[in-house]
């Protein structure tokens, strides 16, 4: 395969590899070609269940949630002992998941082992996908987790997209302990464009409990929410049409549609 975003070097390879939003359906050739190259497959064991059929006989080291420093520490001894090393991350490991700490550690390591990256179909295109045509125009990803972000500093950047009138995808939305912040984001948007604004959600994209809604900030229920769901808010032009979100590009005022 066409090696991405590599560090040349030493021992041995860890490819970080996104696994895409769940279903197998939605792992791109790249992702499982590195998987099936790799003699170790590491990663936390949501995303490890999610492809545990095609890393048949592999040696698989399993990591827990919030051990993300510890996990790649861990892949990176056994990249360095001149394994290829296979690192799973959900979705595209580029946005809000493992490539960007895997360079971090890197480069605080000092080691030798080759890095690649191995792009994932993200979240926000498989939900796109399942609530219709909500990206069609500018918008802005946030994630509402203030385990590394403060909030002051997240609030900040919701308020310039919703000022901006930017299309808002929202990841890591909400959780059992942290369950006001998606309620406070609503309300900045409602204040700015109404409630009557159009929210789309979409729990386990692709997997067997797939849950996808469509409606208006008044009607939303923020207790459909969860860590596995992502919530994408229209800007001032979204609108639904046959149940489905549609953020119009604009065609509609300069040309002749029909």
């Amino acid at each position: 395969m066409a090696e991405n975003n590599s560090s040349r070097g030493g021992n041995g390879i860890l490819s970080v590899v996104g696994t895409g939003p769940g279903s197998s359906d939605y792992l791109v050739p790249a992702a499982l070609q590195e998987l099936q190259a790799a003699d170790v497959i590491v990663g936390y064991r949501t995303y490890l269940d999610l492809v545990r059929p095609l890393i048949a006989g592999k040696e698989i080291v399993v990591s827990a949630m919030m051990q993300e420093v510890d996990r790649v520490n861990q892949a990176f001894d056994l990249a360095d002992a001149g394994k290829h090393v296979a690192l799973v991350s959900g979705g595209d490991p580029g946005i809000y998941a493992m490539a960007g700490l895997v360079y971090e550690v890197a480069e605080a390591r000092a080691g030798s082992s080759e890095i690649r990256v191995v792009a994932g179909v993200a979240a926000l295109n498989a939900c796109a996908e399942r609530l219709g045509a909500p990206l069609m125009h500018d918008f802005a990803t946030v994630s509402l987790s203030d385990l590394l972000t403060p909030w002051e500093v997240i609030e900040k950047r919701i308020r310039a997209a919703v000022e901006a009138d930017f299309v808002v995808v929202i990841y890591n939305p909400r959780s059992k302990k942290r369950n006001w912040q998606l309620q406070t984001l609503l309300e900045i948007v409602e204040k700015h464009r109404g409630a009557d604004t159009v929210v789309g959600m979409v729990r386990a994209a692709t997997r067997e409990d797939e849950k996808v809604r469509v409606t208006t900030i008044e009607q939303f229920d923020v207790t459909d929410v969860d860590m596995q769901t992502l919530v994408i808010i229209g800007n001032a032009s979204t609108y639904i049409k046959n149940g489905k979100m549609i953020t119009p590009r604009g065609y509609r005022d300069k040309y002749q549609l029909a």
